[in-house]
């Protein structure tokens, strides 16, 4: 256990051997604390959005497209020269304090993240309408449009 965590022997283990590219594009999924529905709460959803809209949280990345959903996030994430793990928990913490200020004080995000790697010759504006059709998929609305919690470099 870490600071009240309970870190699963596989969890870190996980990451040994994945190496991440620069100038790879990924797909990457994170969760909420114990998959909490912590984004249903629409004032710590519009912390976690203007956080993760900003350009300071990927000095070392672009976010190219994200939907924020109630127990997790997706975003397809521009590498540049830092390392993918660095970048996805620069924004987890640029996140977790957001809501901090919000007086949120229990853990907001599961330590690990899964990633997939895009193919060059997979269709990145394809994987950007696969993330931010999530809640539609999801049954959350009907209309991407209708999901306020989401952007994408293109529109």
């Amino acid at each position: 256990m870490i600071a009240g965590m309970i870190i699963h022997p596989g969890q870190s283990a996980l990451r040994i051997g994945r190496t991440s590219e620069p100038g790879r594009i990924y797909l990457v999924t994170t969760c909420t604390w114990n998959r909490a529905p912590l984004f249903r709460n629409h004032r710590a959803a519009r912390a976690a959005c203007r956080t993760i809209h900003s350009e300071r949280s990927w000095r070392d990345a672009s976010c190219l497209a994200w939907v924020l959903m109630p127990d997790h996030w997706h975003g397809l994430i521009h590498l540049r020269e830092s390392e993918l793990p660095k970048v996805v928990e620069a924004m987890k913490s640029r996140v977790t304090k957001a809501l901090r200020a919000e007086g949120r004080v229990s853990p907001v995000w599961q330590r690990a993240f899964h990633d997939r790697a895009i193919r060059e010759d997979d269709d990145v504006k394809a994987a950007a309408r696969y993330v931010i059709a999530n809640p539609v998929r999801a049954g959350l609305v009907a209309r991407v449009g209708d999901y306020p919690y989401w952007n994408a470099v293109w529109i």
